[in-house]
């Protein structure tokens, strides 16, 4: 089997990762076998977090949403019932900015969602 010495290529791919260590804490800036490691653990948090902060974010806005919808004397569940009976397709992220910027807004689609609750 020919003998492959890739002189080139490996200095570009190991000149790659090591920028992508730089600034990293000692010896997993400098030296190739732990910057790899560092760099490959840290894309696979920024993996992680990208799916994390939809969570995350969904979670801020039910909870801006929650308590928007009891300051108007609903719960989170009974405001969501409402709006869809009434038809009204707000997301969350809406409703959410729509209850810290217009919060006279949100008043309005919270009594319509009220409105359309069927009585129980």
């Amino acid at each position: 089997m020919p003998r492959v010495k890739r002189g080139s290529l490996r200095r570009a791919k190991r000149k790659k990762l090591l920028a992508r260590a730089k600034g990293y804490f000692q010896t997993k800036s400098k030296l190739y076998r732990a910057a790899k490691e560092s760099v490959d653990t840290a894309a696979k948090y920024a993996y992680i977090g990208r799916k994390r902060r939809k969570r995350d974010f969904r979670r801020l806005w039910i909870i801006r949403i929650n308590a928007a919808a009891r300051e108007n004397g609903l719960t989170y569940s009974q405001l969501m019932r409402g709006l869809k009976v009434a038809g009204i397709t707000l997301d969350r992220k809406v409703l959410a900015d729509l209850a810290v910027r217009e919060p006279a807004l949100f008043t309005s689609v919270a009594a319509k969602a009220k409105a359309a609750q069927p009585a129980l």
